[in-house]
């Protein structure tokens, strides 16, 4: 065993050096005892945004934490530190977070998906599951519902790794009732950057956990999570909404977030043109008799929708169907044009994959994606959807525009990944996300792309903000959007330094953010 060690260590060094060579020296398998370092790829050069292409010189495909341990423990032990690291795990990072430009990048997804169960029985017993971190979302809601159970909080897309959400914070429309994903995590399996393999929970180790959810993989590798888990309904009243007027789509959506003893989900987006409402409604499984004017290009009719859902077993000796009907008595939607359907808890979590499916049959799934994303208090919201107004084109957008709600004080405080402090006592935030889909076959050249980045640069520089590629998912800890909103929107992240482990420090070589 301390010889196979030995040979490992030399062949690594032999690694370091042709890493720091300006010659690429892996063409081929590199067998380096227990680990085995590969070639590049395309997918370890790339990501979900295809903005950046950074090609590493190797990629780990670990089949345990120990490898992954072992290669980080040299290299923070080698006198060459330079070596740069990245864990990816789907690739759905926007501006190469989970690229390694000459560096390695670790494929999380090779890690075996290990997900074990435990069902709570007593009172205050709780249910969680421990889930490798190269695992998918949609691994563990199969595997979770056949017990009956499922975690609490989700991102919309499911096919996305553990590790990956957790690094960034993973919200939807049931974080204001549950908190983002970070919130409902009961313990981490972490690989330091010095390749320490350390259990971390709010009572062990906090310091390190709390740095690393949200901590765009910044503070170490996450390689096992425990996450919460809750009785999961059967089935779920899935109802959209529709508005012609913005002040009354966000405070239609401020009352819902104030009812989560009957609202488990809220989300809602706008609908900028026939194309915008035929792409969402794909996954909705019912006939909606809504065929609004989009008035003329010289005076566009914008719309907007909101979703929300309704679990079943809330109210088991009632019928849902008089809930959602009492909903909809309090809500100024436009008459006559609200729908609803029951879908099955699994279907409804998994609504975006026949969207993906759609986009993938019609060549618009491998395309750029530039996405700007970000959280603005409620009193800046009237004043952000008119500056996107003024930067976006109903006639020619291809995309996503989100914006939902959610309430600071389901928000933990002492993760990585903190909400903008808007010097006021409001609870609600909005979270508003932009993905534009520009697809080159139709004409979006790189001067193309390189526009509609300026547009989502212009968004965060009005009113002289300093503008920081957080924005479009960079590396970057600390962004800032301020339009005319400069006192109302904050840091997105805070700084490393003040939260940076004492005991755990970020030891070379450094590594960019871990990919979902």
């Amino acid at each position: 065993m301390e010889v196979s060690m030995v040979c490992t260590r030399v062949n690594l060094l032999i690694l370091v050096l042709s890493l720091c060579s300006p010659y690429k020296f892996i063409q081929s398998p590199m067998d380096f005892g227990p680990l085995n370092l590969l070639p590049t790829t395309t997918d370890a050069s790339s990501d979900f945004g295809r903005i950046l292409f950074h090609s590493p010189s190797a990629v780990l495909k670990p089949q345990s934490p120990r490898d992954i341990s072992l290669l980080l423990s040299f290299l923070s032990a080698s006198f060459l530190s330079k070596v740069t690291v990245a864990a990816r795990g789907a690739g759905h990072s926007i501006h190469g977070q989970a690229q390694a430009l000459d560096g390695i990048v670790v494929d999380m997804c090779s890690l075996p998906s290990e997900i074990d169960l435990y069902r709570g029985g007593g009172e205050g017993d709780i249910s969680y599951a421990d889930v490798s971190g190269g695992a998918m979302w949609i691994e563990l809601l199969e595997q979770s519902l056949k017990l009956g159970l499922a975690p609490r909080s989700w991102t919309d897309y499911l096919y996305i790794t553990i590790g990956g959400t957790l690094s960034n914070a993973g919200i939807s429309g049931q974080t204001f009732k549950h908190g983002p994903q970070i919130s409902n995590v009961l313990q981490l399996e972490v690989v330091t950057a010095r390749g320490e393999t350390v259990t971390c929970s709010p009572t062990k180790d906090a310091e390190l956990f709390n740095a690393v959810l949200g901590g765009l993989g910044q503070f170490g590798i996450i390689t096992r999570a425990r996450i919460l888990l809750q009785e999961a309904p059967q089935k779920v009243k899935w109802v959209r909404a529709f508005y012609d007027d913005f002040h009354t789509f966000t405070k239609d959506q401020e009352l819902l977030v104030s009812m989560p003893d009957s609202v488990d989900y809220v989300e809602g987006f706008i609908v900028l043109n026939e194309q915008s409402l035929h792409g969402s409604s794909i996954a909705f499984p019912a006939n909606m008799a809504f065929n609004p004017d989009f008035g003329r290009k010289s005076s566009p009719k914008i719309y907007y929708c909101i979703e929300l859902a309704v679990h079943d077993y809330q109210y088991k000796n009632t019928n849902v169907d008089q809930v959602v009907e009492a909903i909809s008595k309090q809500i100024s939607h436009i008459a006559s044009h609200l729908y609803s359907v029951e879908v099955s808890y699994f279907d409804f979590l998994n609504r975006v994959r026949m969207e993906e499916m759609s986009l993938r049959s019609s060549g618009l799934w491998e395309v750029h994606h530039p996405w700007l994303n970000m959280f603005v208090p409620k009193a800046g919201i009237s004043d952000l959807r008119d500056l996107l107004m003024d930067n976006i084109s109903p006639d020619n957008f291809e995309g996503l525009i989100l914006i939902y709600p959610l309430l600071r004080d389901k928000w933990g405080t002492n993760t990585s990944a903190v909400l903008p402090d808007s010097g006021s006592t409001e609870q609600v935030m909005f979270v508003v996300g932009i993905l534009r889909s520009a697809n080159p076959d139709e004409g979006c050249s790189h001067d193309c792309l390189q526009e509609l980045l300026h547009r989502h640069r212009h968004i965060a520089d009005t009113a002289g903000a300093t503008w920081s590629k957080t924005v479009l998912g960079s590396p970057s800890n600390t962004g800032w959007l301020a339009p005319t909103l400069w006192t109302t929107v904050g840091a997105v992240r805070r700084p490393q330094s003040p939260v940076r482990p004492s005991i755990h420090p970020r030891a070379r070589p450094r590594y960019i953010p871990q990919g979902q």
